[in-house]
């Protein structure tokens, strides 16, 4: 097939959104803990001060990320233990089916301690899987759906492939973080040959084998998930990086994330994990445009909204309509009977006013995507105790995760779905701008200083 190629400055510009990272550069000045300001911001501070007077109760919130440094500075105190386990004795001592779980579960790792953490897109693992079935081969009438996805991800990866390809002769002139981009994709991501689950040594597709994993939660690349952690949770007032967003919560980690897309295996369990143990809020900042196993990932989902458990899900950096084109996991599948109703999407606004408002990479839907928040130049934690710049929707959910947590350890008698729905009705509106209200279901922004006063007067009802 014919390609046509992108010029290196449009291919560049393309890898800026896809990896959707800033500068490490420190951050402007005026800029820091800009999301919990007034503005463009979600109001934290001025909710802080009006419930200065009130008690609040630890929030455990999940995080199903890349992993997460526990260890750093500005998360001391905000990590999940788990008190019925004892770390390092080799025994489940809680029962709960995973030995060592002090802070949570490592889904990409072997009981040997090793990690996985390249691996392929999801459409490339399609493709791998259907390659020998339909190759030349000739397909009757009956399996004419399944010949349609191949030489659909087939086009796609080999489109993937060609538009890296014209770089690796170059890369030394480029930019290392696209380098290693580009590499990345052609050695893993969209690499039909590369096995990326032979170290985990379990079927990817049997959901009922589910001995497998670590207790490291860390793993060899916690960049993204300590970050994410960092805006739930990181310590508040103490000038190292940024503030979190909620005060008194736990982060609860599961390394599920790698390099490359999600199983959907892991994700379930991951859920089911979190459910299981506590968490009330669940951080999913990842996404993919395919999902195999769709059924299984909407009964984890299912389970957790059963048990009145908070799922919020970054809602993607590829500036699409997602009521259109699915970003996987999503909050309505075709099979679906009807929604969810613990289940959150979120776009990414900026601090920019006007058009620029929201986020130049978010996804958007009016259906599909329930409210925004903060996603751009959002300084926070990352691994060794240092602190960088990050943007996407991935940012913006946990801006929405530590927004719930703050409610709920502030309004312990108010469901989460109580919750969910007063920051959609409180969110905040941007009439002059426009376009953001249909980019929505609510058309507006977090805010939870109007969430905290409505939170307040709810609470007095019960």
């Amino acid at each position: 097939m014919k390609i046509k190629m992108m010029n290196l400055k449009q291919s560049l510009s393309i890898l800026a959104v896809v990896c959707a990272t800033m500068s490490i550069a420190q951050p402007i000045e005026g800029t820091l803990n800009w999301y919990n300001q007034d503005g463009q911001g979600m109001f934290t501070e001025k909710a802080y001060k009006y419930l200065k007077k009130k008690e609040s109760k630890t929030v455990i919130v999940g995080v199903i990320d890349s992993g997460v440094d526990i260890e750093h500075e500005d998360l001391k105190g905000k990590i999940w233990v788990n008190a019925d386990e004892i770390a390092g004795n080799g025994i489940d001592d809680d029962g709960n089916g995973y030995i060592d779980d002090v802070h949570g579960w490592n889904f990409l790792g072997n009981e040997k301690g090793e990690h996985l953490n390249e691996a392929r897109l999801e459409k490339t693992r399609i493709l791998a899987e259907l390659i020998t079935k339909y190759d030349g081969v000739y397909v009757n009438d009956a399996d004419l759906e399944g010949l349609g996805l191949y030489l659909q991800v087939k086009e796609e990866v080999e489109v993937g492939r060609a538009q890296f390809e014209q770089y690796m002769g170059m890369l030394d002139k480029l930019p290392e973080n696209a380098q290693n981009y580009i590499k990345s994709q052609m050695d893993y991501n969209l690499n039909v040959d590369f096995d990326d689950r032979s170290l985990i040594g379990d079927d990817p597709d049997d959901f009922t084998d589910v001995n497998y994993g670590n207790a490291d939660v860390e793993g060899p690349d916690a960049l993204h998930g300590t970050h994410v952690s960092g805006i739930i949770g990181a310590v508040r007032g103490n000038e190292l990086g940024g503030d979190g967003v909620a005060e008194n919560v736990k982060i609860m980690v599961l390394r599920a994330v790698p390099n490359g897309d999600e199983f959907d295996k892991d994700i379930a369990l991951a859920v089911r994990y979190c459910v299981d143990n506590g968490a009330e809020v669940i951080n999913m900042s990842f996404g993919k445009a395919y999902s195999p196993h769709q059924k299984e990932v909407y009964e984890a989902f299912k389970y957790a909204d059963e048990n009145g458990v908070l799922l919020i899900h970054a809602a993607g950096n590829d500036a699409k309509d997602i009521d259109i084109e699915p970003n996987y996991p999503t909050s309505m599948y075709s099979f679906q009977e009807s929604p969810l109703d613990h289940f959150v999407t979120i776009g990414a606004s900026t601090k920019n006013k006007g058009p620029e408002m929201v986020a130049s990479f978010s996804n958007f839907g009016a259906k599909g995507v329930d409210v925004f928040a903060p996603g751009f130049e959002i300084y926070n934690t990352v691994p060794q105790s240092e602190y960088m710049n990050l943007q996407g929707t991935s940012m913006a959910a946990p801006m929405v995760a530590g927004a719930a947590a703050m409610l709920k350890s502030y309004f312990p008698a108010l469901s989460m779905k109580e919750i969910k729905e007063v920051m959609y009705n409180t969110s905040t509106k941007y009439p002059k701008v426009e376009g953001f209200a249909d980019k929505s279901v609510t058309g507006g922004v977090v805010n939870l200083l109007k969430a905290a006063k409505a939170c307040k007067k709810l609470a007095k009802k019960k």
